[in-house]
């Protein structure tokens, strides 16, 4: 579940192991490009951790966090 907290919207994810962390980082990183909006996030082994928020807007979520959120969602479905 997405929470927003300290001017992020942020969920962490955990996967089987490494590589399925990194093939979800993977269409992550396909949809954020398309869309010209980039997360910041960390990964360590399974546990992936994605925080958005709109820089050109002052760094606080928007609309678009939110959309794209949406987006990443979907990806586990």
């Amino acid at each position: 579940m997405w929470k927003e907290e300290n001017n992020y919207l942020k969920r962490s994810f955990k996967f089987k192991d490494f590589t399925e962390a990194f093939a979800f980082m993977t269409k992550v990183a396909l949809i954020a490009e398309k869309r010209d909006h980039h997360p910041r996030w960390t990964n360590v082994y399974n546990e992936v951790e994605i925080m958005l928020n709109t820089h050109d807007k002052g760094d606080v979520v928007t609309e678009k966090d939110h959309e794209l959120a949406g987006e990443i969602d979907k990806l586990l479905t």
